[in-house]
């Protein structure tokens, strides 16, 4: 309730007018049935023309500005609601760009999918609350002050009948909301497993798994249609209610009218009031019976929504580790300066520092320690690592995610043209880019080149060429400090050995740290490290590692007997 609340109050002058005219339309549907009794009572029965047509034509100036008042009330509630959900999109956008990394462990994607669709759709519909829905109130107070003037009795009747309304539908309202939020739960739920399974399906009909998990799938759809249809059962009794008990209200006031005006308690005129501002009462009614369903679904829906916004980023220490952390665009006044030029990373843990413009090549027995040591040098998680001799997680998060950037070999490329999937760069910084990473090729064998639209994770691309994209956009980034972690593990030979003499070149005189175990990379750094159990063992020249240390040449010399020979029959394979 709060959030949908937080979604008024930033509109408050658009809510603000759409209450007004939702009132002015709401009350003005009651003009017309006072206007048709003076017409009925003044001109026909007193046989009176002119007083008739002057009332026809108040009946007729009544309609048009009826007319007018519901095209601005709707304009003006579509606008609140599109606010509402652009509002919503962007504060979850923002929020989970935040989170980064955590997402994926913290919450399914099709989780985020169905909260980012259907649910901000819901939590803006409640927002018409605001506009007819405060006309209702008003309206129904209205009309039962002019039946009072009427009859009391009238009067009575509405008064009592419209909370009894809502005493007959509320229960139904109560248990809708209980079975729409299981229904809302286990929708998200097999929408993220839909999500991954159609992400595995290659993988999936490779093990011969895609048929357990599609009866997996359609078992959960089949309990999902149940709660579906129990969901429904509630919200037909819902509406049959909506329309039948108004309906039935109607009725009876309009029958003990017809008995006044045989009475003579009542004139014909006040009769066709009465039935008219019964018949009007109709529609407020409606629109409150249908705003607290409304409500339920935005309950549960904003509540959602709330779910996702309190999830917390990984710990990364520091000034940023508060959370939230300080507005966007402005500088946390309790970081440290980071240095003002290239600097040397160092990691005490590890004992590994990388030396400004250089390229450092690290090769680690363990993959899970190359990826943890890539994680502390870029912030990812809580380290002593230093920066220019200055603790990187005192410095500004915001700083270190602008000049140092990890690209991991795997990372999420999003839907678009290849041109857009890269970089908003020129044609000229894109298409070097490419070369270096060893994907002119890619461009070429595409029907419109650049402009080739991709689908998520390019999936129509082989692994190598998704490969080189995500090399050359993490070029393209031109960040102070690069972090590679395997960035050619999915090429070959030939195209390595071309990525590693032009990204030697293409970086020269900026921090480059590359991670990986292949001599044809290692060949190409100014200095490698070797990683073993978590430390640094020894540094050096790929040439001068290959031959004094052995746990260095088991390591790249990839089943050889001779690893020297193997090396330079790789040198003058990938040089021919």
């Amino acid at each position: 309730m709060r959030y949908l609340w937080w979604l008024v109050r930033r509109q408050p002058w658009r809510v603000l007018r759409g209450s007004l005219l939702g009132t002015a339309w709401m009350v003005g549907l009651s003009v017309r049935p006072y206007l048709i009794a003076r017409a009925v009572d003044d001109g026909l029965r007193d046989r009176d023309t002119r007083a008739l047509v002057l009332w026809v034509a108040a009946i007729v100036v009544a309609g048009v500005a009826l007319s007018y008042l519901g095209i601005m009330r709707h304009r003006t509630m579509t606008f609140i609601r599109e606010d509402a959900k652009a509002r919503s999109a962007e504060v979850l956008l923002r929020h989970l760009s935040r989170v980064g990394a955590a997402l994926p462990r913290r919450s399914a994607a099709g989780e985020v999918a169905t909260i980012g669709g259907s649910d901000i759709e819901w939590t803006a519909q409640v927002l018409t609350l605001t506009g007819p829905g405060v006309g209702a109130i008003v309206a129904y107070g209205v009309i039962a002050a002019v039946l009072w003037s009427i009859s009391p009795l009238l009067a009575l009747c509405v008064l009592v009948g419209v909370p009894a309304v809502a005493l007959v539908v509320g229960p139904l309202l109560r248990r809708l909301e209980r079975v729409e939020s299981v229904y809302r739960g286990q929708q998200g739920a097999l929408t993220a497993r839909s999500g991954d399974i159609v992400a595995g399906l290659r993988v999936l009909a490779g093990v011969g798994g895609r048929d357990l998990f599609a009866r997996r799938y359609a078992s959960r759809s089949q309990d999902l249609r149940a709660e579906g249809y129990r969901v429904g059962a509630v919200v037909s009794w819902i509406d049959a209610a909506t329309v039948a008990i108004p309906g039935l209200f109607l009725a009876v006031v309009v029958w003990l009218t017809a008995r006044m005006a045989v009475t003579g308690d009542v004139t014909i005129g006040e009769l066709v009031a009465v039935y008219g501002y019964v018949a009007t009462l109709i529609v407020p009614v409606w629109f409150l019976l249908e705003g607290g369903h409304q409500l339920i679904r935005g309950r549960i829906a904003a509540g959602r929504i709330a779910g996702l916004l309190r999830l917390t980023p990984d710990d990364v220490g520091g000034p940023g580790r508060r959370w939230p952390a300080v507005v966007p665009g402005t500088r946390d006044p309790y970081a440290v300066a980071a240095p003002t030029g290239p600097a040397d990373l160092r990691d005490p843990a590890s004992g590994l520092t990388v030396r400004a413009g250089r390229l450092t090549a690290v090769a680690a027995d363990d993959p899970a320690d190359a990826v943890a040591l890539a994680d502390r040098l870029g912030r990812y998680v809580v380290s002593d690592a230093t920066w220019g001799g200055v603790p990187l997680t005192a410095v500004a998060l915001d700083e270190v995610r602008a000049r140092i950037l990890v690209a991991d070999h795997d990372s999420y490329l999003f839907a678009g043209t290849l041109r857009d999937v890269l970089s908003p760069g020129t044609d000229d910084d894109v298409r070097a880019a490419l070369r270096t990473a060893s994907a002119d090729d890619i461009v070429d064998a595409l029907p419109a080149g650049l402009d080739t639209p991709l689908d998520a994770q390019a999936r129509t691309l082989s692994g190598g060429q998704r490969q080189r994209v995500r090399l050359a956009r993490a070029l393209l980034a031109e960040p102070e400090v690069l972090i590679l972690v395997d960035p050619t593990s999915a090429v070959d030979a030939h195209t390595e050995a071309r990525i590693a003499e032009r990204l030697h070149a293409a970086r020269a005189g900026r921090t480059t740290l590359v991670f990986a175990t292949s001599p044809l990379l290692l060949g190409r750094a100014d200095e490698v490290a070797h990683l073993s159990a978590g430390r640094i063992t020894a540094t050096g020249t790929h040439d001068g590692l290959l031959e004094y240390v052995p746990g260095y040449r088991h390591l790249v010399a990839r089943g050889s007997d001779d690893p020297l020979v193997e090396r330079r029959d790789d040198a003058e394979e990938a040089h021919r």
